[in-house]
């Protein structure tokens, strides 16, 4: 076993370890969350809508925000796109993932600059949680390769456009 795949063992027991103390108390966790989320998002149109600056718990919040699908949340994706700030978080995002949908052609779904610690993390934390149940290393020694779209994004209203793979690569 080469240096990099020792290290990378001992980095995924850590990082595990790590995780499993907020996961052993996870309505701390939720709770912490979701009071984070409800606090970003009340000056929002959003928010206003739902009336987050009243909301204090997920029954609240179940009640004022019913589920919806994309199409019933259309007209806050379409300002995002339009260039609007503080639809469904503050500012813009800086990205929208262009999706092919299965049911309504074309969806536009926001990435925000504080979204994207999130996204790397889940995706380090996937690959960190393989080595530690499997204990496979190999991989972390040779190339990888990167199947993807197009890695183009176009600007629309100071917002990057494209694929979720493009986003990536950028």
């Amino acid at each position: 076993m080469g240096i990099k795949a020792s290290l990378s063992t001992l980095y995924a027991d850590f990082m595990v370890k790590k995780r499993e103390k907020w996961v052993k108390e996870p309505l701390v966790t939720q709770e912490r969350c979701f009071k984070s989320l409800i606090e970003g998002g009340r000056n929002t149109v959003f928010g206003r809508d739902h009336g987050f600056d009243s909301l204090s718990t997920y029954d609240d919040y179940a009640a004022a925000v019913p589920v919806k699908d994309y199409e019933a949340a259309r007209s806050y994706f379409d300002r995002i796109a339009q260039g609007e700030s503080d639809i469904m978080w503050p500012g813009k995002p800086q990205y929208l993932a262009k999706t092919s949908g299965t049911t309504s052609g074309a969806k536009y779904i926001p990435i925000t600059k504080e979204s994207m610690p999130s996204h790397i993390e889940s995706a380090k934390m996937a690959l960190l949680s393989y080595i530690h149940r499997s204990r496979k290393t190999d991989f972390v020694n040779g190339k990888m390769i990167f199947l993807q779209g197009s890695p183009v994004l176009e600007k629309n209203h100071g917002i990057h456009v494209g694929r979720l793979s493009g986003i990536v690569a950028h």
